[in-house]
């Protein structure tokens, strides 16, 4: 269970269940230091006090393997299918659905095709919106999770129109008029005529009185169960141990579900991923692509290879735009959200042939001191080659990228001279060049990375995306835009 209380992590890293926060690392001043003026590098050669800092590194890194591991994954499907075995349950898909998530709206609508070919119940729970904390930026979230999903609809064969903003009381009204079906045969067809009435004219019927304390107990419910099993957000998918988000993730669910006996071996997923138009030979440097990575990014690591192919296979103008990891700017991610991410990353990176391996957790200095040295490989013009030896280093090869001989070695397979990359690092500002970059992806109203803005061609409009999982989206971008 996510909430079980483990005493011996909880106080060594933010990614585990518990309750948990970083412990506060006193270096001392020594002769050699990371940072000279907050943007030169020298030798990374520091002494933390009582190699708290070190310890700290080598903890967060194990912890990290473990829980993208496939022996973590397998045990949590264990202990999830003990424990419903224990309580006489039958194997059971949890849906959560969120009446004013579009991405709900998207998912319910293959709700059907999946009891249809599952021999297993699909049961569906309201719930309400995630606090601010799990948004990441409240600011942008509903602007970011609107555009989003019109983007991906049509791809996975869904309808989605937005021309209204629910209210909080059209919200309620929606979840008054689904509280009385949860668990019908009329749910999702009701569901999605709800969302579509809330996301276009937000003319539903007034809220029956009677039903008020209904809709507030189906919501404390829904509530309650997620986290109890651990999540916090809209459109998810929850089976013995796992979450799915919503139309994204059925493919991985559907299959597991293929390969556990609850259908057919020959049986084929309801739901497939999307299948960009192809980008080969058309010539697109006219297109200009902006990439917005980050070196201390699980998401970015499995989406990386991906990224480079269809730079390659489409000729599209590059500009890489890294920025700092979201939690050394401040951006807040609760340990659910963290513990979700590393293991939801593991299994993506598994699917596309990237795993998660051997894990060093670059987390504070170490990478500051990394993106200074980007900034001496952008300037050789050998910034996307650092990139990407870097991320394999840190997230696969389980290279010390903490050291000056990691860092070195990373230089190596990249390709670049280090002495010249020392050189060039000492007249760049780092810092400035991350400032900008992160002020283009805020501006474009996203905050996570991988993302991706893509401007030029047919199209006088930019268009914008955030996910390693919509790398399909930006190659059928680039291919409308071709002239």
């Amino acid at each position: 269970s996510k909430r079980q209380h483990r005493p011996k992590l909880k106080l060594l890293l933010v990614v585990m269940p518990s309750r948990s926060s970083l412990v506060t690392v006193e270096l001392l001043p020594e002769t050699h230091d990371i940072f000279s003026n907050g943007c030169h590098y020298h030798t990374l050669v520091t002494t933390a006090k009582g190699n708290t800092m070190q310890l700290q590194t080598r903890i967060r890194s194990t912890v990290a393997g473990l829980l993208s591991s496939t022996k973590f994954a397998a045990l949590s499907r264990h202990i999830a299918r003990g424990r419903r075995r224990m309580s006489g349950m039958a194997p059971t898909v949890y849906y959560f659905h969120q009446v004013d998530d579009p991405h709900s709206h998207l998912a319910v609508q293959k709700l059907n095709q999946l009891r249809q070919q599952y021999a297993l119940p699909f049961i569906t729970h309201l719930v309400s919106a995630s606090a601010d904390d799990f948004k990441g930026s409240a600011e942008h979230f509903q602007h970011w999770t609107q555009q989003d999903a019109l983007a991906i609809a049509k791809g996975y064969g869904t309808t989605l129109d937005i021309t209204n903003t629910p209210t909080p009381e059209q919200v309620y009204q929606a979840n008054s008029r689904l509280s009385a079906l949860l668990n019908t045969d009329t749910f999702a067809a009701e569901a999605y005529a709800t969302g579509t009435e809330l996301w276009t004219s937000g003319n539903l019927n007034e809220i029956d009185a009677a039903r008020t304390s209904d809709t507030e107990i189906a919501l404390k419910n829904g509530n309650a169960l997620q986290a109890k099993l651990g999540h916090y957000a809209g459109a998810m998918f929850y089976f013995d141990g796992e979450w799915y988000w919503g139309l994204n993730r059925l493919h991985l669910l559907e299959q597991r579900l293929i390969d556990e006996g609850f259908a057919s071996a020959n049986a084929a997923p309801c739901v497939t991923l999307p299948e960009a138009r192809d980008t080969s030979g058309l010539n697109a440097k006219h297109i200009s692509l902006e990439y917005f990575p980050s070196l201390r990014s699980p998401y970015t690591a499995i989406g990386h290879k991906r990224v480079l192919e269809l730079i390659e296979r489409s000729g599209v103008s590059v500009r890489l735009r890294p920025v700092m990891p979201m939690l050394m700017r401040g951006v807040p991610a609760p340990a659910a959200k963290q513990r979700y991410i590393i293991t939801d990353a593991a299994r993506e990176g598994r699917f596309y042939g990237v795993p998660l391996d051997r894990i060093v957790d670059p987390f504070g200095d170490p990478v500051k001191a990394a993106f200074n040295l980007y900034a001496g490989a952008d300037a050789l013009g050998q910034g996307m080659e650092f990139v990407t030896a870097y991320l394999s280093a840190a997230w696969q090869r389980g290279v010390d990228i903490t050291t000056t001989a990691g860092l070195q070695q990373v230089a190596v397979e990249a390709g670049i001279d280090w002495q010249a990359m020392v050189d060039a690092a000492a007249k760049a500002d780092w810092q400035t060049l991350l400032n900008d970059n992160l002020s283009a992806l805020t501006s474009a109203n996203l905050w996570g990375v991988p993302s991706f803005r893509i401007s030029g061609g047919n199209n006088s409009e930019p268009f914008v995306c955030w996910g390693q999982d919509r790398i399909w989206r930006v190659e059928d971008e680039i291919a409308q835009r071709v002239k």
